[in-house]
């Protein structure tokens, strides 16, 4: 599948395997979910799709209840979802989405750390359109076969199914129709694993082995920080 491909699951699991950075990722994800839309999880898609992911990365069940409750704290009031965008050699773009308290401090060290790995900033909005922004569920769990999902999804958006070789399931939507495919999803009494809104490039592009290994230490540089929620690159 690629370095690239190599270089994603070997980030997931660093993410995954490092419970002390992971965890304040999926709890503010649930505080975003809840702060944007009702804090019960039963009216509000997006905070039960976040529930679940933490779930699945095993947050703890009194954490999950203080991000809910911290969506009502006066310092969230504050909390602002800020994207970057920026260049690296060899036509690499990297789309970077953070959420913060501190606007000031978020884009220094994204700057810093761009600015120490070869590659810069572009203005906000110079890459928006190099990107399509998706819904996409995983399950692992199925009782009926992939074609029969595929005719009961497409009403709520489904825009392609991808099994796994481990034998877990990727669904595609457009990012419009999260609700959508998470209430159908639920209606069907199908458990899912992790979902959440990404950005799929619409032009991705091959970089040699070199290139990739010089281009992680950027990319992991970004994932440790404490207000960096997500990073797509344009990478095939």
């Amino acid at each position: 599948m690629g370095r690239a491909f190599e270089y994603r699951k070997a980030s997931k699991l660093k993410r995954w395997g490092n419970m002390s950075k992971l965890f304040p990722k999926l709890a503010k994800a649930i505080t975003i979910a809840a702060k944007a839309g009702d804090s019960d999880p039963a009216l509000n898609p997006s905070l039960r799709t976040a529930i679940a992911t933490a779930k699945s990365q095993n947050l703890p069940k009194d954490n999950i209840e203080a991000a809910i409750k911290r969506a009502s704290a006066k310092d969230v009031a504050h909390l602002a979802e800020v994207n970057y965008e920026g260049k690296w050699q060899h036509g690499v773009l990297i789309f970077v989405e953070t959420a913060t308290d501190n606007t000031a401090r978020t884009v220094a060290n994204v700057k810093i750390i761009f600015n120490k790995t070869d590659g810069s900033l572009v203005p906000t909005g110079s890459l928006e359109f190099m990107f399509s922004r998706k819904a996409i569920f995983e399950v692992t769990k199925l009782e009926m076969n992939i074609d029969e999902l595929e005719m009961e999804l497409i009403d709520a958006g489904l825009e392609e199914i991808i099994q796994e070789e481990d034998g877990s399931i990727q669904i595609f939507a457009d990012y419009t129709d999260f609700g959508n495919m998470s209430n159908k999803l639920e209606e069907l009494e199908i458990e899912i694993e992790k979902g959440s809104l990404q950005r799929i490039p619409n032009t991705p592009i091959e970089i040699t082995d070199e290139q990739m290994t010089a281009l992680t230490v950027l990319l992991d540089k970004l994932e440790d920080d404490e207000d960096v929620q997500n990073v797509y690159t344009n990478l095939a």
